[in-house]
This record gives structure tokens, sequence and C-alpha cells, in this order.
């Protein structure tokens, strides 16, 4: 729909994909500040400060493999402008809607999971299932495509972070066991060369989602005629994602921070190392992770190589079943919106 030349559902997604940035800013940032205020290493307003910083360089200075991956496994290009923009908008909604519920519950869920829910149960709704790339094929011949690339790098990660974190924090207990509090210092200034890098990994794979839907709308919309991402989307993406990072998500801090075990400022460490590493390696792949997911699955390796026993293994449990849901959940909402928009606008 068009009104003076402005397409009106192009102006309406690229509103929505701020919208998105935001609530995944603030669900990641709580993720990503959780352990250096809970350690109470560095005051919210500086962690705050130094995620913000970092999240918005990262998309100018990373490529963009990540959202070529988002954008590209639902094949809107032979689909009517109808059902193009129906699969995007309706996708963008559903994830919305979930990072909103999880966050008023005060439970860390994956943005990311949400938006390719979204698309998944879009698509097979507007198009069909053969225009979804699932990446069967592809994996029968060892390479990770499609679908296949986006669950390998949003489930597989948490499994790495959970066994990445529990590694980090045996080295440390190992190798600083005979020191005594003096070596602190040490740690609480680590974090913020670790805080800074787990807020550059995060802007490098996240930011990139929300650019992979505007070019996905563009796309659908006719404005071009190959998927691509345009520079004024990574700056708008960018923004809005660290826009969301400096409000953060008291909720879900306190449901990481305080309600797994006592974090002190060893474990924030090893924390934010296993979870940057975990973040970077996914994004030189062009795998999207979830940053949520990857953060608290290190979180709980980090407590169960010290002492298992304080893990809230119940509260933990809550949050990992969440993420089981997540998709599921999100291609059922894909689905019903999409059913919504087809019908007002056919």
């Amino acid at each position: 729909m068009a009104i003076g030349g402005m397409n009106l559902s192009l102006l309406a997604v690229v509103i929505a994909v701020a919208f998105y940035d935001f609530t995944n800013g603030f669900h990641d940032a709580a993720d990503m500040v959780a352990t250096p205020i809970a350690s109470r290493a560095m005051r919210p307003a500086v962690a705050i400060a130094i995620v913000t910083t970092f999240t918005f360089i990262a998309p100018f200075t990373v490529g963009l493999a990540v959202a070529d991956t988002v954008g590209t496994f639902v094949d809107i290009s032979s689909a009517s402008p109808l059902a193009g923009e129906s699969v995007v908008i309706a996708a963008l909604l559903a994830a919305i809607s979930f990072n909103l519920v999880t966050w008023f519950l005060g439970y860390p869920s994956s943005s990311s999971n949400s938006l390719a829910g979204g698309l998944i149960g879009a698509g097979i709704n507007a198009i069909d299932v053969d225009h979804i790339n699932w990446g069967l094929a592809a994996l029968q011949n060892g390479e990770l495509q499609g679908v296949m690339k986006v669950i390998a790098g949003l489930l597989f990660s948490p499994f790495f972070g959970f066994v990445i974190g529990f590694l980090i924090m045996k080295f440390f207990i190992v190798v600083f066991r005979h020191f005594t509090q003096n070596v602190t210092p040490l740690f609480v200034f680590t974090q913020y060369i670790s805080v800074a890098w787990l807020g550059f990994s995060h802007g490098a794979n996240d930011a990139q989602k929300g650019m992979a839907i505007i070019g996905m709308m563009l796309l659908a919309t006719g404005m071009t005629e190959v998927f691509t991402v345009p520079d004024w989307s990574i700056v708008l993406c960018a923004s809005a994602i660290t826009l969301g990072t400096m409000f953060g998500g008291w909720r879900i801090i306190k449901t990481l921070g305080f309600g797994l075990y006592r974090l002190r400022t060893i474990h924030a460490v090893a924390n934010q190392l296993g979870s940057a590493l975990i973040n970077s390696i996914a994004t030189s792949f062009g795998a999207p992770t979830s940053t949520t997911q990857v953060v608290t699955a290190t979180l709980l390796g980090n407590g169960a190589a010290e002492k298992p026993g304080h893990v809230k293994w119940h509260t933990a449990a809550v949050i990992v079943t969440g993420w089981w849901l997540n998709i599921p959940i999100s291609m059922l909402l894909g689905w019903f919106y999409c059913s919504l928009y087809l019908t007002i606008w056919s």
C-alpha cells in the first residue's frame, strides 16, 4: 500500500524493526550486565555504558553474514507483494510479542529464536513449505544452510556455552586457587575488557537480524530485485538495539544475576569471556546466536564447575523449558499474525 510514492507497509516494518531491536536490546543488555552488577564489580551505569558503546560499534566493523542467513532462508522473491509483506510483518509481530511477555515475566528469552520461528510460521502460511530453505539437502553433504544453519546457531550455542563456561571456570579455579582476595582487583579490571567484548559480540550478531528483515521487506515491496541490506538500515538497527541496551531490563537482571546462585567477580569474568567467545565464533560462520541463551548457559556452566549444589537448578529448568517452547510458540504466533494480515488486506 502506497500513498504519495511512499510504501506505508515498508514504513511500518522499519518502525517495527526499530521497536524489535529495542526490545532485543533491553533483553540482551540485562543478560550482559547482570554478572558485573551482581558481582558488584561495576556500577550499573558503567556496565550499561560499556555494553552500549560496543554494541553500537560492532555492526559497522563486521560483515553481514548473519543478515544474509536470516534474510534468505525464507524465499519471498517469487511471492506476491502481499504474501511477502505478510511474512515479514507477521514474523516481527511474533518476535515482539514473545519478547514483551517474557520480559514482563522476568525470564530471559531469545529474540533470535522468536524471529526465526515467526518467519517459519508465517512463511508456511503465506507461501508454502517449498519456499523455505530447510537446508536438509545441504546437511546431507555436510554443509549448513538455511533453517538448519539457524537451528545450529541457536540451539547448539547454549550447549557449547555451558561447556566453555565450565572449562573456563575450572581453569580459573586451578590457576587462582592459591591466591587470596588480592587477586580480586585483577578480575574487576578484566571485566572492563570482557564486558566490552561481550557487547561487541552481541552487536555483531544480534543487530544483523533486524537488518535482514528490512532487506526482506525491500524485496517484498519491489524496492529491490535481490536481497540486500542498505547502509541506512545498519545505522537504524545499531541505534535501536543500542537504545534498548541503555534502558536495560531489571526484571531479567534479577533472575540471572541473583536468581541462579551467588555470583562473585570470578564467575562474572568467566561468564563474559565464554559468552563473547561463543558469539564471536558463530558470527564468523554467519550463524545467528541468542546472546540471552549463550550468557545464561555459560553462567550455568560456571556454577556447575565450582559448586553444582549451589546452583538453583529449578530456576534454570524453567528458563531452559522456555527456550524449547520459544520457536514453536513463535511459529504459531507468526502463522496467526500472517493469517490476520492476509484477512485484513486481501
